[in-house]
């Protein structure tokens, strides 16, 4: 019964993506910081998202904001899911992938594409983004634009520290957050 189902699933899939009906494919991947719920539009990734956040209110939310039309399609995710797997295993600094920012807009999107250039391994804090995206005043922003972050790992926002040197928040949680700069560090 499970092939056969399996086997519908990926006609479905198949079907609507050949008709243009799959606007947001998604699959969970596990990983060392638990489950990640991955979303892609045509335009790429678009979600990442930890099981804190609970990924039924994650797909739910993206069906209202970008479009009903969601389907699990693990093969649309393939690269994705592949990319983050080799970051876990220490294969891979940076992410290679089409990224769909639409989620965000305005400051909150230019801090978020900024953070992809903070290099592995390495940290900033809240002050020194806002100062490179050149309103050195917005450090409350900045913390806002990496906790409403939709792509957390690829998007590197666990890499951005309070000035003091502490955490500071994180969408996935402070052992998250740990796991994910300890796993640079160890590189």
């Amino acid at each position: 019964m499970n092939d056969t189902l399996a086997r519908l699933h990926r006609r479905l899939e198949e079907a609507a993506a050949a008709e243009g009906l799959l606007d947001i494919a998604y699959t969970t991947i596990d990983t060392p910081v638990g489950s990640l719920l991955l979303a892609a539009t045509e335009i790429g990734l678009v979600r990442v998202a930890y099981d804190v956040e609970d990924h039924d209110a994650v797909l739910a939310s993206l069906a209202g904001s970008l479009s009903p039309r969601v389907l699990r399609a693990p093969q649309r995710l393939d690269a994705a899911a592949r990319e983050i797997e080799e970051y876990f295993a220490g294969r891979r600094r940076q992410f290679d992938l089409p990224l769909d920012y639409s989620l965000s807009s305005g400051f909150r999107q230019v801090v978020q594409r900024q953070l992809s250039h903070i290099p592995y391994g390495r940290t900033e804090s809240y002050k020194t983004v806002a100062q490179i995206v050149g309103n050195p005043k917005a450090v409350r922003a900045v913390g806002t634009a990496c906790a409403t972050n939709p792509l957390p790992v690829v998007v590197p926002c666990h890499r951005v520290l309070r000035t003091d040197g502490t955490l500071g928040g994180y969408i996935g949680g402070l052992a998250a957050k740990t796991t994910l700069l300890n796993l640079e560090q160890a590189a």
